[in-house]
């Protein structure tokens, strides 16, 4: 396993890392012995870096996790949580002022039962008036790492455009970390034209969804997925080509994400301890360039089409 800076944080990271929303139940029912094996054997696999929100399973996610940290010691990762996005009883609700912020953050050390989180994200930011996260989220934020409840505070988006509007208008090492997911894969590499930018401003970078939701599986996606039909069209005929010579889509696209240095760390998400293994072994692995190749030549026109909402 590879391991890169985010930033200027100091905390080097394994350059695939876990990815908790799977634990809160967010995309079908889990077995929680089996999830809490899925922890486990991502950290002795080598990932010392969780990823985490109080929106996944609306709390759920991080009560799992919590179970699973107790049992690891806290030197052996790094703990990422969110605030800004939350739910109840099924409903979604989004909530950036800085009173709730911070409730938040001591929450959720709660439920994971520690006393520090590492790194402390505003969540989804599409969803907020940009302006509060710029003059209030952030600033709560902040005035929590200056009492030493967090150590680091990022921001997260599927739009990098929103990603970059904040960042102009928050003063440099203000955000620390962006965490930006489906736009550095085998179908969409937009997150490339953000990364000069970042590195200016010594803010690391961490992508997530390698599988871009599913775009790029054999199983193929979710009847919600936003992607336009000629883009799912064309990554299931990639699917298919892999498959025929005999280099499954998902290893590819694994190893395809954390192909770029530039990029510290990507996050995939499993309930399932076998999917950590799998995806742990793609990673030790070299990629294979001519397919990579292929299938972007496959993909064709709709490398890079835009989602709904992306």
């Amino acid at each position: 396993m590879e391991y890169h800076e985010i930033g200027k944080t100091g905390m080097k990271v394994s350059a695939l890392s876990f990815g908790a929303s799977s634990l809160g139940a967010v995309f079908h029912d889990i077995n929680e012995p089996r999830a809490l094996e899925a922890v486990h054997a991502a950290v002795d696999g080598g990932m010392n870096f969780i990823d985490v929100s109080p929106y996944y399973g609306h709390y759920k996610a991080e009560t799992v996790l919590g179970k699973a940290l107790r049992e690891i010691p806290r030197d052996k990762y790094y703990l990422s949580t969110k605030v800004g996005r939350y739910g109840k009883d099924g409903v979604n609700t989004w909530d950036y002022s800085a009173k709730r912020a911070k409730e938040s953050v001591y929450e959720s050390m709660e439920r994971l039962g520690i006393d520090h989180i590492d790194l402390i994200n505003v969540h989804d930011i599409e969803f907020a008036d940009l302006n509060q996260v710029v003059n209030e989220t952030l600033p709560a934020l902040v005035e929590l790492k200056e009492k030493g409840v967090v150590s680091h505070v990022g921001i997260t988006d599927l739009q990098p455009e929103n990603i970059k509007w904040v960042v102009e208008h928050t003063p440099d090492g203000m955000v620390e970390t962006i965490m930006n997911f489906c736009h550095y894969t085998l179908n969409d590499t937009l997150l490339l034209d953000y990364l000069d930018m970042f590195e200016e401003k010594g803010i690391g970078v961490i992508s997530a969804s390698p599988l871009s939701m599913g775009l790029l599986s054999q199983r193929g996606v979710p009847a919600w997925h936003p992607a336009p039909k000629g883009l799912v069209e064309a990554c299931k005929k990639a699917a298919e080509h892999c498959a025929a010579k005999g280099y499954p889509i998902e290893k590819l696209a694994v190893q395809y994400a954390i192909s770029n240095p530039r990029i510290a760390t990507t996050l995939f998400s499993s309930a399932n301890p076998d999917n950590v293994r799998r995806n742990l072994q793609y990673a030790e692995e070299p990629m294979d360039e001519t397919l990579v190749k292929e299938v972007r030549e496959i993909i064709g026109d709709q490398m890079g089409a835009r989602w709904k909402n992306s």
